[in-house]
């Protein structure tokens, strides 16, 4: 295994990110190519087998992992449904990565594999209890319990986006109404400001007293639907991912201000809430990390 490597996909609706990626989390070569649109099961995935052929040239690579933009089964192979990918219900994709490149393969949502690149290689090395949430066009979720990834008995556990915020709020693609990823998508911020998170960044950044009151507003409605979640596990730390991340420091504070005002100190204590560290490599971490632990358990 000294010299082996794998590779790990983050399929997302808009952009495949692929890395041929070495044992101890070095990315040797990645890639990243536009999902086809429509974005039909058999079609993405033909797009992949092309690609992973482009970054496994010396057929070098022993295994596959890929993240996808909803739940997998609790085997890691079938993508049950992925909510902003049109078509997508029980689909076999690791049966079908399989067939066509014959290499072991093995599949997961996507925000677990975010959270577990960041327990291998990021900010998650720290702690063996936390909670990733990634803040994209949807927002997802991955549980990290005694330094393992948690799914729950079915594979699909820690779809943190789509618990109910609001009762009356906006109709989610999940079939939720007013669900967290309703308030605190690159969607729902598009929505409500008419603007992208980086030109509001860049506004806070300039001083914008209208844009900093709305970032402070966004992080009092995450850190409300944080505190059902740390009441119920209380991790050591709470790890924002996604691109919306990248304006962490804007609305950190007011996240921490509303979970100290409504979290007994005894479910917080010790608590941290930080930006993750990989960026957009998180989830093709986690996928190698995936495809290294696939091998080693067929070994």
């Amino acid at each position: 295994m000294i010299d082996s490597q794998v590779i790990g996909i983050d399929l997302g609706g808009t952009a495949i990110k692929l890395g041929r990626v070495a044992t101890d989390g070095t990315c040797l070569q990645s890639l990243t190519i536009a999902t086809p649109q429509p974005a039909a099961p058999e079609v993405v995935m033909l797009a992949m087998v092309d690609a992973i052929a482009q970054l496994d040239n010396q057929g070098h690579t022993i295994a596959i992992g890929v993240g996808t933009p909803g739940p997998a089964d609790a085997a890691g192979r079938i993508a049950k449904l992925a909510i902003n990918l049109p078509g997508w219900y029980d689909v076999p994709l690791a049966d079908w990565l399989e067939a066509k490149t014959g290499k072991p393969t093995i599949i997961a949502n996507d925000a677990n594999c975010a959270g577990l690149g960041e327990a291998w290689l990021g900010v998650g090395r720290r702690f063996q209890n936390f909670i990733l949430l990634t803040l994209g066009t949807g927002v997802g979720g991955a549980i990290i319990l005694d330094g393992k990834l948690f799914v729950g008995h079915l594979g699909a556990a820690g779809e943190l986006g789509l618990i109910t915020f609001n009762p009356d709020g906006p109709m989610c693609n999940s079939g939720n109404q007013g669900s967290l990823e309703q308030y605190l998508s690159v969607t729902a911020i598009r929505r409500r400001t008419g603007k992208e998170p980086t030109e509001l960044s860049a506004l806070a950044k300039a001083g914008d007293v209208e844009v900093l009151t709305f970032w402070q507003e966004y992080g009092e409605r995450l850190g409300i639907g944080l505190t059902s979640l740390i009441y119920v596990l209380t991790p050591e730390a709470v790890v924002i991912g996604g691109g919306v991340s990248a304006s962490a420091e804007f609305f950190i504070p007011s996240v921490k201000a509303e979970i100290e005002h409504r979290v007994l100190p005894t479910s917080r204590l010790g608590l941290q809430i930080l930006p993750a560290q990989l960026g957009n490599f998180a989830g093709i971490a986690g996928a190698a990390k995936l495809a290294f632990s696939k091998v080693m358990t067929n070994d």
